[in-house]
């Protein structure tokens, strides 16, 4: 990989800014990739000609390379191939907009502690043209997205098992650093049952209400904040031969409860590889308890967001929360009427 400085070179003197160069992107660009999400980038849509700018103008030395978008792989970045060793990635909403600039800060420290490969940060964007996010340019990863072809294999579970055992136990660093704060499960109680409100035409809002309600009675993670992932499922796997060989998408990564990296075991394994995944991690009742919770939030918040625009990635929050669901649940309450 050619050595590439890790800061933007100065703007150029003279360029429009803000609407009126989206506007002119919109007018020339030969392809265009719409920004999804209430929360997305709404002055216009992320073009190829924005792209391009964005690399000549910031780190010249690339922008000779041929820029090839990716086929959209979730709802958080426009991806484009640049050459044949990097990838140049661009937030789609306010949801991701630090992810960026904590990948560049963090990462690199990561990545020789891990049995998996993970994003190397080469360079780090900052908004220009009308375009307000720090945006990132990274080692490219060979692989295909991991599929429901892994859910039965024992290995693909270990080594999961073995990725997550070895982040859990990384040092935390100590300080203050708001980028790693991650909330818990009581923080997102008013927005999941939101989200199972949205999802009653499609599952049963009592059956997830109980899931959601059990994990929240379990005890909270007593332990020091751990790293996670924050956003481990199967949509940010790599694979090549029928093995896991990478782990992409840091975006959610900070210092919390660890069962929030359950997600994988709902996403991609079926109940008997699931059983192996947690045998290998040593995991309690109460730990299991949260992670069914955090995926049954995330699975509901995808598919209350995405159903009516992104049928890909509903269908996948559709088998996270068939998965819980399928899963043995907690024994129903007895209800007490008021008198």
């Amino acid at each position: 990989m050619p050595v590439v400085l890790t800061r933007p070179a100065a703007a150029p003197t003279r360029q429009l800014e803000g609407p009126f160069r989206l506007l002119a992107d919109l007018l020339t660009a030969k392809s265009v990739h719409d920004v999804g999400g209430a929360a997305g980038y709404r002055v216009g849509m992320i073009s190829d000609d924005l792209a391009r700018r964005l690399v000549a103008a910031q780190f010249p030395a690339l922008a000779d390379r041929p820029l090839t978008v990716i086929a959209q792989p979730g709802s958080d970045h426009v991806i484009y191939r640049l050459g044949d060793d990097l990838a140049v990635r661009l937030p789609r909403s306010d949801w991701v907009a630090g992810q960026a600039v904590k990948e560049h800060t963090w990462l690199p420290w990561l990545a020789s502690k891990l049995p998996l490969a993970i994003p190397e940060p080469v360079a780090l964007g900052v908004p220009a043209f009308g375009y307000r996010y720090h945006w990132s340019i990274v080692g490219w990863l060979d692989g295909e997205p991991a599929t429901t072809a892994l859910a039965d294999d024992e290995q693909a579970a270990g080594d999961l098992a073995g990725f997550l055992h070895a982040l859990w136990s990384l040092p935390v660093p100590d300080g203050v650093h708001p980028e790693l704060t991650r909330r818990t499960l009581a923080d997102q109680d008013q927005e999941v049952r939101t989200a199972i409100a949205a999802v009653a035409a499609d599952f049963d809002p009592a059956a997830l209400t109980e899931v959601w309600e059990h994990a929240l009675a379990a005890p909270p993670w007593s332990g020091p904040p751990a790293w996670c992932h924050g956003d481990f499922h199967a949509g940010n796997l790599l694979t090549r031969g029928g093995r896991v060989t990478a782990v992409i998408d840091f975006g959610g990564f900070g210092r919390g409860d660890p069962a929030c990296d359950l997600d994988i075991a709902y996403t991609l394994m079926n109940p008997g590889t699931r059983a192996g995944f947690r045998s290998a991690l040593g995991l309690d009742d109460t730990a299991w308890d949260r992670g069914r919770g955090w995926s049954l939030a995330g699975g509901v918040k995808a598919h209350a967001a995405h159903a009516a625009t992104e049928p890909r990635i509903a269908a996948q929050a559709r088998r996270q929360i068939t998965a819980v669901l399928h899963e043995t649940t907690p024994p129903r309450r007895p209800r007490i009427d008021s008198v």
